[in-house]
C-alpha cells in the first residue's frame, strides 16, 4: 500500500460513447484537478452496440487514442485503457477474453437493462423508462424487478471476469426525485446483504460511484450508505469514481465519498488498476 492518499478516477467516459467531451479533453482535466491515474471505460458490448455505446468499427480508434496520449502525457498522468461492458444474457458479458485483442488493463462489468421473459428495460435512463418498465413487465411489482436486476449482477459476477464492479444499486438512482420502493423495507436490505455476500464470494472490487450526482438524481453515490457499511463487513475493496462523462465532473462527490467510505469503516481504497491487479492507498 502507498503512502499516501492518491486521487483518481477508474470511471470515464468520452465522446466514443456517450461521454461530453473528448480522451485528451478529460486528460487535460484531470491534469488540473491533481488526478494522478485516469481509466478510461467506455461503453461496450463487443461486438453489438446501441446509441450509447462505442460501436465495434471504432474499438481501435479508441485503443490508439488512448495508447498515444499515455505517451504524450506519460509524465504528468498515468492513463489506463479499459470498458465499461454490459451484463446482457446470452448476447454480452464482460471477460477478459472477449476483449483480449484490445488488450485492456481492466474490465467494470455493469448492468443496466433488465431482463425476462416479456422483454427488457433500462434501469438509468430516465424515471419515465423505469417505471413504464415495471408497469409493463412486472405488472407495477417493484419489487420483484429490483430483485431480478440483483440476479442478474449475481449471474454476472458468476461467469464474467473482470475487476470492478459498476454501480452496484443503480436500481436507486430516480428514487431520490422519484420513489417506488422505500430502502428501509426489510426485503431491499436483505436482497442487499445476499449481494453483499456474492460480491465478497467472487472476490472483486466495487466502486463507490457519483455519476447521479454529477446528473441531479442522488445526493449520495452508490452504494448506498447501508449496502456500503455491508460490504465493508464482508471485506469488499472499494474504489472512489465519478463515471464521469463530462471533463469537469471527473471528482465529482470525492471528498464526500471518502468520507462516507471511512464512515463505513474503510482506512484504504484502490487507486488504481493494471493487469498485475489492484494497487491500494490510505484514506
Amino acid at each position: 500500500m502507498s503512502g499516501t492518499y492518491i486521487k483518481s478516477n477508474l470511471h470515464t467516459h468520452s465522446t466514443f460513447c456517450d461521454g461530453k467531451n473528448t480522451i485528451e479533453e478529460n486528460v487535460l482535466s484531470a491534469i488540473k484537478k491533481g488526478i494522478k491515474i485516469l481509466g478510461f471505460t467506455s461503453h461496450s458490448m463487443y461486438p453489438y452496440y446501441n446509441e450509447t455505446y462505442m460501436k465495434p468499427e471504432n474499438f481501435s480508434s479508441y485503443c490508439e487514442e488512448i495508447r498515444r496520449l499515455q505517451k504524450k502525457y506519460e509524465q504528468q498522468i498515468t492513463l489506463r485503457l479499459a470498458f465499461e461492458v454490459d451484463f446482457i444474457p446470452g448476447i454480452s458479458l464482460p471477460g477478459m477474453e472477449n476483449y483480449a485483442e484490445f488488450s485492456p488493463d481492466y474490465l467494470i462489468g455493469s448492468v443496466h437493462y433488465i431482463f425476462n421473459r416479456s422483454g427488457n428495460f433500462g434501469v438509468d435512463n430516465t424515471p419515465e423508462i423505469w417505471a413504464d418498465g415495471i408497469k409493463k413487465y412486472y405488472s407495477g411489482n417493484v419489487r420483484n424487478a429490483v430483485c431480478d436486476y440483483f440476479t442478474l449482477q449475481k449471474e454476472m459476477l458468476e461467469k464474467g471476469d473482470f475487476a470492478l464492479l459498476g454501480h452496484p444499486d443503480l436500481v436507486r438512482k430516480f428514487n431520490e426525485k422519484f420513489p417506488l420502493f422505500d430502502e428501509n423495507e426489510s426485503w431491499y436490505r436483505t436482497e442487499l446483504k445476499e449481494m453483499a455476500k456474492t460480491v465478497a464470494k467472487w472476490g472483486g472490487a466495487t466502486e463507490i460511484n457519483s455519476g447521479a450526482i454529477s446528473r441531479n438524481w442522488l445526493t449520495k453515490p452508490y452504494p448506498g450508505e447501508y449496502f456500503l457499511e455491508l460490504l465493508h463487513e464482508y471485506k469488499v475493496p472499494v474504489a472512489v469514481t465519478s463515471d464521469s462523462h463530462s471533463a469537469e465532473n471527473l471528482d465529482c462527490n470525492f471528498e464526500n465519498s471518502i468520507e462516507m467510505a471511512k464512515k463505513a469503516g474503510y482506512s484504504e481504497i484502490i487507486y488504481d488498476i493494471d493487469k498485475a491487479g489492484y494497487k491500494f492507498c490510505p484514506l
